[in-house]
């Protein structure tokens, strides 16, 4: 079985990873992690729990450059941090994690990888920021070596039950075949997986609120399975009215006037997914990092008058029931809803895998990229 050497940057809890080890174990390679980078502490050690620890770097990836030799890779996998690009709220062209891509670019130069992968939000591809990755690649530029091929890939496409929209450029050394197009497998909407499928095999009834009492050598919580996480909140006996109001794949618009909050009432439009429920028969709406609150979004469940719990936000975006946590609720949370959909990780990470393998071979002269995909969910 022949091994290829990834370097993780930026890697969250690993959704990104895991995705990647999926395609890679279900095309005969194991994987060998040279070196991974994450700033939250927590969520370093939710990945090194399930990938390993070896050669994982907790801090900021510049501190990184500077205090470790990087590792040569023939593939490096990353998620920049997001937020400066996002739609939701204001953006900020100075939010420094909008930069980071140039980190990024550094240690392309060191590792030189025959590929790369970055993963973000759709608005960074028509960003300054990328359209300087994408100058760095000009002749003259740091990775004159590499060309980027640009790709909006929507989720429930490839068997996510999840509706969310990502942006990721694949980079190749020109030396190296061009990666085709990740495989569509559920091209239709109604080959899409659904709300439904998702929970099949998940009670409505939560087992409790708080997390076991279990915690790791260096005072954090955990670790906890995602099976155990199928935990509820305390709700006041208003938000409990106001839910069970809501009929199916309805929202805020159905709660009686006399349960609505001040600020609902002078918003009489809008905002529908506020206290919205998720539809059973189609993928759920973008899982975020406030999941477990109604008001910020379609997130109560299907049936139950409730929020979704922890393990289900965690099956919509793929991880398994063996994943192994760390944090506080809020803390795995956030893990939970930055990640990247394994589903669309796997697939991804497939057409990655499938040009190393004819890179490993490859003899002839630098082709040109292929077509970049642009899968829209609608």
């Amino acid at each position: 079985m022949s091994t290829i050497t990834v370097l993780d940057l930026f890697t969250g809890a690993g959704g990104l990873t895991r995705g990647w080890h999926d395609a890679a174990d279900d095309m005969g390679y194991t994987t060998e992690i040279v070196g991974s980078v994450e700033l939250d502490a927590t969520a370093a050690l939710t990945y090194a729990e399930n990938f390993g620890a070896t050669g994982q770097f907790v801090g900021p990836i510049e501190e990184w450059l500077r205090e470790v030799k990087t590792p040569k890779a023939e593939v490096i996998l990353g998620g920049p941090p997001c937020q400066g690009f996002s739609t939701l709220g204001k953006r900020d062209i100075n939010d420094v994690r909008n930069i980071l891509w140039k980190w990024y670019a550094e240690t392309i130069v060191r590792a030189r990888p025959k590929y790369f992968v970055v993963e973000n939000v759709l608005p960074f591809l028509k960003s300054a920021e990328f359209e300087a990755f994408k100058k760095s690649t000009e002749k003259g530029g740091i990775l004159e070596a590499y060309e980027l091929e640009a790709h909006q890939l929507a989720a429930p496409l490839f068997g996510s039950p999840q509706n969310r929209k990502r942006a990721v450029v694949i980079g190749r050394r020109r030396d190296a075949p061009p990666v085709t197009p990740p495989t569509i497998t559920h091209p239709t909407k109604a080959d899409w997986v659904t709300v439904r499928q998702a929970f099949k095999d998940i009670e409505p009834l939560v087992d409790g609120v708080q997390l076991p009492d279990r915690r790791s050598d260096s005072g954090l919580p955990g670790p906890f399975l995602t099976s155990e996480l199928h935990l509820g909140r305390s709700y006041t006996k208003k938000s409990l009215e106001r839910f069970a109001s809501i009929p199916k794949g309805g929202n805020r618009f159905d709660i009686p006037e006399k349960l609505l909050a001040p600020c609902w009432r002078k918003s009489p439009t809008g905002y529908s997914d506020v206290m919205g429920r998720l539809h059973e028969d189609r993928p759920s709406v973008t899982i975020r990092t406030e999941f477990d609150k109604p008001e910020k979004g379609r997130y109560l469940h299907p049936t139950a008058n409730r929020a979704i719990t922890h393990r289900e936000a965690a099956r919509l975006q793929g991880f398994p029931d063996d994943f192994k946590w760390f944090g506080s609720k809020p803390q795995i949370a956030k893990q939970i809803g930055n990640a990247v959909p394994i589903h669309l990780a796997k697939a991804i990470s497939s057409s990655v895998i499938t040009a190393v393998q004819k890179a490993r071979s490859f003899t002839s002269q630098p082709v040109d990229s292929s077509e970049s995909l642009i899968a829209d969910a609608g």
